[in-house]
């Protein structure tokens, strides 16, 4: 092996590159992984695009990939084998995944099902999936209740799949793009509006009344962060999923959510959750063909092009859902 590995590495706001840059030792509880596949985030563009959680350009090589499958090549003295096929679930603010190695604790490392029928890519949508799971553990019963879901990106569309898994009557999905809007309905979504804003906001409440029960922010703007409390109910439950642009402050109505009595929530911490048990569930789920990721991953670029990767993540063009970077 050699002493020097490729990475993607943001230069400045949105400008991708390709870099070549020593390869990392892992330290004490860390176990060094041969990268072999990263997808991108809608978080990983608002970091890399608008700047949230960063203090300057360049970024460190191979952030701010958080989805990733590699093989262990070096335990370390750890608990795990040299040669463990591993999903790679760091903490978003420590995430190297687009590089073809990785230095990273084990706390952060799932090893995959032996023998899956399932293509590493479909499994490898187990780290966001298994976000959803994390963060719909604390949605009260919703059994019968109307949910709404803002956005049909990917983690959008699990969060359909997940709300009729645990019971809801009726999911209700907001998605411009009209793809994206179509494949929700294999996901779960009852009801499909293509507009945004206030025409969206009419739509819901000419189907529900007062508003939805639940409503999922799956988007991550200070619009649609807004706009979640006038489409939930009174005394509804909001999830602020999405990540958000920027670390800019977001305007807050808080006399609407005074009035309406909404409790909100924005969930964070599934990769520090006890033996990453979201994510176990996730590939479990996936592993047994309960949830099908073929209209979920869409397009594949090699790290060489991961400039065309980000700009096919901007642009959502071509029935792009989620982008993956190969490493080799």
């Amino acid at each position: 092996m050699t002493d020097s590995m490729l990475a993607m590495q943001a230069l400045n706001q949105g400008d991708v590159r390709v870099v070549e840059v020593p390869i990392p030792s892992p330290s004490d509880g860390q176990a060094l992984v041969k990268m072999e596949l990263a997808s991108i985030c809608g978080s990983d563009l608002h970091i890399v695009d608008y700047g949230w959680l960063v203090d300057e350009y360049p970024l460190r090589p191979g952030y701010p990939g958080h989805e990733g499958i590699g093989t262990v090549i070096d335990a370390n003295g750890t608990e795990l084998t040299n040669g463990d096929r591993v999903l790679v679930t760091p903490a978003i603010w420590d995430s190297l995944s687009f590089a073809e190695y990785q230095a990273l604790g084990t706390n952060f490392l799932t090893v995959l099902p032996e023998a899956s029928d399932q293509q590493p890519d479909h499994l490898l949508m187990a780290q966001q999936l298994g976000t959803v799971i994390f963060a719909a553990k604390r949605l009260p019963n919703l059994l019968g209740q109307t949910c709404v879901v803002m956005g049909q990106g990917s983690a959008g569309l699990f969060w359909n799949f997940v709300l009729k898994h645990l019971g809801a009557e009726r999911v209700i999905a907001i998605e411009p793009i009209e793809h994206r809007l179509q494949v929700g309905a294999g996901f779960g979504s009852d009801d499909r509006i293509g507009d945004t804003f206030a025409a969206a906001t009419k739509a819901v409440l000419e189907l529900t009344g007062e508003g939805a029960d639940v409503v999922i922010e799956a988007i991550g703007t200070k619009e649609t962060h807004g706009q979640a409390m006038d489409l939930v109910r009174p005394d509804g439950q909001i999830v602020w999923f999405g990540v958000p642009q920027s670390a800019e402050p977001i305007p807050f109505d808080f006399d609407t959510f005074f009035r309406k009595r909404i409790g909100a929530y924005s969930p964070l911490g599934a990769q520090d959750e006890l033996e990453l048990s979201s994510f176990r569930q996730a590939l479990k789920w996936i592993d047994d063909g309960l949830i099908d990721m073929t209209e979920i991953v869409t397009h594949s670029f090699p790290l060489s092009r991961a400039d065309e990767a980000f700009k096919a993540a901007r642009e959502r063009k071509d029935g792009a859902v989620k982008i993956v970077i190969t490493m080799g």
